[in-house]
């Protein structure tokens, strides 16, 4: 077996199909999830359970939890300690703000662990595969020790610059993925009011201008009006307001992010948080029932 050097933190939607995608290259990640049950398959197929956060010391660690607010209860003294004496790289796959990311670094760089930012764009389909499109940022040195491992997870993998860069190209990608989908969604509600059969209006869509990955990952989505995981829409409007808040940053005249925003932020608000953001169709067609 492997001397572990990497670690998977958070086995969801995501993290599971990115520890998978190592072990079918030949790697031996550590995987610790909260709920342990998650790794059990990984563990038989030969990843290493991590009983506690702690014992996922390596010098690669990919946090693929929701945000960095997770990731914080994790790190109690031990934890720190033995990530430190690690040397890890502590690689922040998930999406948040770039100031957040900044302060994370600089809270664990007393304890010997490095920060780069990785967010990832390609959903649960590109984890399993290993095509991944991942947003670096962080300094030349941090990024050349992780690199080899997010080449294994990503197809298109790109150093944008300094902490925080990666997240900034994130939440540009979030910006259209939703305003994608929610443009979807409103299309598909005009498709079924007039009359017209959605499968044949998803044929033409993919044969012109507007085909995408967006309508080629959630078309089936759309259509079934069933909407397991996938990306949350709880996740979305996470996003959407880091996003928003980077735009203020930035002193960007925002037009399209509010609208967004207010439109996912109506899908939480009828309890569909938990689904996949797709549901968002479910607005237009609720006087439907």
């Amino acid at each position: 077996m492997n001397t572990p050097r990497i670690a998977v933190i958070g086995l969801g939607p995501m993290g599971h199909p990115i520890a998978a995608t190592l072990l079918d290259a030949g790697l031996t990640p550590l995987v610790w999830n909260r709920t342990a049950s998650r790794a059990d398959d990984l563990v038989a197929a030969g990843a290493i359970r991590a009983e506690r956060p702690a014992d996922a010391a390596a010098p690669v660690i990919l946090s693929v939890l929701p945000d960095v607010a997770p990731l914080r209860e994790l790190l109690d003294a031990p934890t720190r300690q033995a990530w430190g004496a690690a040397g890890a790289r502590l690689v922040v796959l998930s999406t948040t703000g770039p100031e957040q990311v900044i302060e994370l670094a600089e809270e664990l760089a007393v304890d010997g662990i490095a920060v780069v930012d990785a967010p990832m764009s390609g959903g649960v389909a590109g984890a399993a595969a290993g095509t991944l499109s991942l947003m670096v940022g962080g300094t030349r040195d941090d990024v050349a020790a992780v690199l080899g491992v997010l080449e294994v997870i990503g197809g298109t993998v790109v150093h944008l610059g300094p902490l925080g860069s990666g997240m900034v190209a994130k939440l540009c990608n979030q910006i259209v993925v939703g305003g994608t989908l929610a443009a979807l969604a409103e299309a598909f509600a005009l498709a079924r009011r007039s009359g017209l059969d959605v499968q044949q209006l998803v044929t033409l869509l993919e044969g012109g201008l507007a085909r995408s990955e967006v309508l080629a990952q959630k078309k089936d989505k759309l259509i079934e009006r069933e909407y397991s995981l996938g990306g949350s829409a709880d996740n979305q409007v996470k996003d959407l307001r880091y996003a928003t808040a980077a735009a203020e940053s930035a002193g960007l005249p925002a037009r399209l992010l509010p609208a967004l925003l207010g439109l996912y932020r109506g899908s939480v608000d009828r309890g569909d948080g938990g689904q996949d953001h797709a549901v968002v169709q479910e607005l237009y067609l609720e006087p439907e029932g």
